[in-house]
């Protein structure tokens, strides 16, 4: 049996869960299979909120080194424990979240690595856009979220990584949406 995982990534601000939410219903009616949707922040949000919150004091902390240190990593591999339950049983999955570490580091590209079966068909859509874009963007959103980013930029946009070249990544730029380019991209992500 053969599932599906397929990644929206990138860094705060490309667009991934927008972009995501939009190809979901495409993905499906084009591959005529359906998918699980995960977001990391939907996934684990809250949770991680109330941590924070009872932590540092700030429960919109996502950046700090803190958080990056004691929670950004275990949030990561309970999403994963989740996604590699529903391929084992077949159930084809879109996840979302930066993954920017992983996917620099080529874990998405090993299924095994993952824990999942070796025929799990594993695609990664990097969402570009350049970090002058992307912080007017995170701006504009005015998430609480979002201020340890924008009050540390310089600090943030250092950890802005390209993602390394492999033939199952495909790199999507959203600095102006183009429905086709986007219809093209995602027949990508599904061949």
């Amino acid at each position: 049996m053969t599932a599906h995982l397929i990644l929206f990534a990138g860094h705060a601000g490309v667009g991934k869960t927008t972009l995501a939410k939009k190809a979901i219903t495409t993905i499906m009616t084009k591959t005529q299979e359906s998918y699980c949707f995960l977001d990391k922040d939907t996934v684990y949000g809250r949770y991680s909120s109330k941590v924070m919150s009872l932590t540092t004091g700030d429960g919109n902390d996502r950046d700090s080194p803190f958080y990056l240190e004691n929670l950004r990593d275990q949030e990561y591999l309970g999403l994963f424990d989740i996604v590699r339950e529903n391929i084992e049983v077949g159930v084809n999955v879109i996840l979302v979240g930066p993954f920017s570490k992983e996917i620099q580091s080529g874990v998405f590209f090993d299924s095994s690595q993952l824990g999942l079966p070796a025929t799990t068909h594993i695609r990664v859509a990097w969402i570009d856009l350049s970090p002058d874009e992307a912080r007017r963007r995170i701006q504009h959103r005015d998430d609480s979220r979002d201020n340890w980013k924008i009050e540390h930029w310089s600090e943030y946009v250092k950890r802005r990584v390209e993602p390394p070249q492999n033939p199952n990544l495909f790199r999507f730029d959203n600095t102006v949406f183009d429905e086709k380019k986007f219809n093209d991209f995602i027949e990508r992500l599904i061949d």
